[in-house]
């Protein structure tokens, strides 16, 4: 492998391990904030103001309510989809599976040599 390569695959190197240290923090401070306090009062208004504004809208009472049950799942979703990013659906850790995938990436291009 030229000299050139081996400086490319050192600065991947370097740039994912800075990535599978930095993502998985600011994911957790993401899921910190969508689930906050002021995020969950935040989230409550909001629903009721989706429902009123059913309501209003002259939705009967049965169907304002389905449609307002599904909105509230989009914010459970939301929030299920960033804890299954933290950890890997096997419950490992992101920064554990990011690191083994850029051990075999070098490992791939150091046989390429």
């Amino acid at each position: 492998m030229g000299e050139e390569k081996k400086e490319d695959v050192e600065e991947l190197r370097e740039v994912l391990s800075v990535v599978s240290q930095q993502v998985p923090g600011l994911i957790k401070g993401i899921i910190a904030s969508v689930f906050s306090e002021q995020a969950g009062a935040d989230m409550g208004k909001a629903v009721g103001a989706f429902y009123k504004g059913l309501k209003d809208a002259g939705i009967p009472e049965e169907t304002a309510v389905k449609m307002t049950e599904n909105y509230i799942s989009t914010f459970t979703s939301l929030g299920d989809v960033m804890k299954m990013a933290v950890k890997g659906k096997g419950g490992e850790d992101v920064s554990k599976v990011v690191e083994e995938k850029i051990v075999k990436e070098i490992e791939k291009a150091k046989e390429k040599e």
